[in-house]
């Protein structure tokens, strides 16, 4: 099966140079890496072309602009990768061969969140646990899903936030994730900007309005 990696990017010529190193090896070994640009103002887009990336831009928005980079996606299977987020060695064959063995659709890696708090390890095996038990995958663990599922239940949603809870609810319904052990490493930089217990109870808090069906514009705004 081919992979393609789909990489949503908004303002982040910082962290640009690292992660199209990350990106490279993919490359080399067959894999198609699309980038997309969110309507960036500080180059991204740009640096990414001149690095030999295909890049597509898009209407802002992390749903609009992975669903814009599948689209372009030739690949069977599809793997939406954060931009601070980091793959494990091997792993689009680790992820291939998971989907094949498993007979599953779609499925996630395992986290581990980078930064100086403690806390993190704390939070990064909770967010393993609580996917394994519930089949809800979010996007800092690496979903990855076949094509021909993610074109059944219509991508992802054109929401602001939880983009990524809906479409593993619409993906549950077709099967329960693979659930990957090795770990993709994520950074925790915002957690350590916003402090890490504060943002718990955001999440938490933000999940639970969700499952009460809060209106997502709303959450988004409470979010920022």
């Amino acid at each position: 099966m081919k992979l393609s990696v789909i990489v949503p990017l908004l303002n982040e010529s910082a962290e640009l140079p690292g992660l199209l190193d990350r990106l490279f090896p993919l490359v080399r070994n067959g894999v198609e890496v699309i980038i997309a640009d969110g309507v960036s103002d500080d180059g991204c887009a740009d640096i990414a072309e001149r690095a030999g990336f295909l890049v597509v831009r898009a209407l802002r928005g992390r749903a609009r602009q992975m669903n814009a980079g599948a689209a372009l996606a030739t690949g069977d299977v599809l793997l939406f990768l954060h931009a601070d987020t980091r793959l494990p060695d091997a792993a689009e064959t680790t992820l291939v061969q998971a989907l094949a063995d498993s007979g599953r659709v779609w499925g996630r890696f395992d986290v581990r969140i980078c930064g100086r708090p403690r806390m993190l390890r704390v939070v990064s095996h909770l967010m393993n646990l609580r996917s394994r038990v519930t089949g809800i995958a979010t996007g800092d663990q690496a979903m990855f899903v076949t094509r021909a599922a993610f074109d059944a239940v219509g991508g992802f949603p054109d929401q602001p936030l939880m983009e990524d809870i809906e479409l593993s609810r619409q993906l549950r319904k077709r099967s329960r994730p693979v659930c990957i052990a090795r770990c993709v490493t994520t950074s925790g930089r915002r957690w350590e900007r916003r402090g890490v217990w504060r943002t718990i109870l955001l999440m938490w808090r933000l999940r639970w309005g969700y499952w009460r069906g809060v209106p997502v514009q709303q959450l988004a705004d409470a979010y920022r």
